[in-house]
């Protein structure tokens, strides 16, 4: 993707007033100061081009609709759905059209966590294929772009303002070049912003999916649990996802010599078991929960170093998705840095990145519509 995105973490006085609904060009989308109820929107709206975004995850889809006046972006309504609970993405949209008239839109573009190839993607943990033609037709909008999730909240984290993320590690002082984008959620994603000496260009890929590769032995048991519960293949994202803290946690509750308390075991059984030993962990209410995150922590680290390095991102490391701002006292508490450093001859370089949390879960949203207002005005643009 390369649209001629700006410096990151750089913030205009024009764009210094969050509550401004209409957004300076290349400015900082404040998506919640920004987005009013559709049926609130001015007489004036009809007037402009209208788009909508959407960032699609095995959990839930979210979509906003915006104005735009050339690189101008007006965020109209904004929604939340959960996705398995849709047989198609075009099932969400009419859900989200439902309660306000229909507008025309000029575009749309989509996040979409899965590779997309050709302008059609299957995405890696919803029933779903998307066509960008076949949604261009049932949403009878003339441009329909899908993007990798990862490319598009890459490209999104550009547009953050710099109270939008939480330092770990500050790094050189004045370091620029290639970033490395790590994001894990509902699966792990993995990017990198490349840096042309003008402008970035984001870069998906699959890495999430590559062979986890064990630094401890309490690591190496972990990688033959998992060979043995998965039948093969361990791969990162087995690890670093919302149901790889549950991996962790099993693991490591087989090894213990103590008993899993009453109060954890009822908790696991009756609601989400990776946010119940999270919480536990953050809470240090069990020592086998503590350990679980200390070491998805840890393996988060690794990875994350294992991609600065790939890439040779001397702008640093972005980490991003939902689960990193939940745990951000775990990851503070050094095992993580500790991990990205241990990279031998490499460790000092690894020392001196820049390492920041991404704060806004809306990251792709951003991104994906940024992507389509830029690649429209420059159309030799694409993903």
């Amino acid at each position: 993707m390369s649209v001629g995105a700006p410096l990151p973490y750089h913030r205009t006085d024009t764009e210094a007033n969050p509550s401004r609904a209409l957004l300076a060009r290349g400015g900082v989308m404040d998506l919640e100061a920004g987005c009013h109820d559709f049926a609130a929107a001015s007489e004036s709206a009809t007037l402009l081009a209208m788009i909508i975004a959407g960032d699609i995850g095995g959990t839930k889809t979210v979509l906003a609709l915006f104005e735009t006046a050339g690189e101008d972006l007006r965020c109209v309504r904004e929604a939340t759905f959960p996705s398995l609970e849709y047989h198609s993405l075009e099932a969400v949209v009419d859900e989200f059209f439902s309660a306000t008239a229909r507008p025309t839109l000029t575009g749309a573009c989509f996040g979409v966590a899965g590779p997309v190839e050709g302008g059609r993607a299957r995405l890696t943990n919803l029933p779903w294929l998307l066509d960008e033609e076949h949604l261009a037709k049932g949403l009878r909008a003339p441009r329909v772009r899908l993007l990798n999730d990862l490319e598009a909240a890459a490209f999104g984290m550009l547009f953050l303002a710099s109270t939008d993320f939480e330092v770990l590690q500050p790094g050189k002082a004045g370091a620029r070049g290639d970033i490395a984008v790590i994001a894990p959620g509902t699966g792990l994603g993995e990017a990198l912003l490349h840096f042309d000496g003008k402008q970035y260009h984001a870069i998906p890929s699959e890495g999430g999916h590559a062979d986890f590769a064990p630094r401890t032995d309490d690591e190496i048991v972990l990688l033959r649990h998992l060979r043995a519960a998965l039948g093969g293949h361990v791969s990162y994202e087995r690890i670093l996802s919302g149901a790889g803290i549950g991996n962790l946690y099993r693991c490591l509750r087989n090894e213990a010599t103590t008993r899993e308390p009453p109060w954890l075991a009822e908790q696991l059984g009756s609601g989400d078991p990776n946010a119940a030993i999270s919480a536990a962990a953050l809470a240090n209410r069990d020592p086998v929960c503590v350990q679980a995150l200390r070491m998805f922590c840890a393996v988060l680290g690794a990875e994350a170093g294992n991609l600065a390095l790939k890439g040779l991102t001397t702008g640093g490391v972005i980490i991003g998705g939902g689960i990193a701002p939940k745990i951000l006292p775990a990851l503070k508490e050094g095992s993580f840095l500790a991990a990205l450093a241990d990279k031998g001859r490499f460790s000092e370089w690894a020392k001196n990145l820049p390492v920041r949390v991404a704060l806004d879960p809306r990251a792709p949203l951003i991104g994906a519509s940024r992507y389509l207002v830029s690649s429209a005005i420059h159309p030799g643009a694409r993903a």
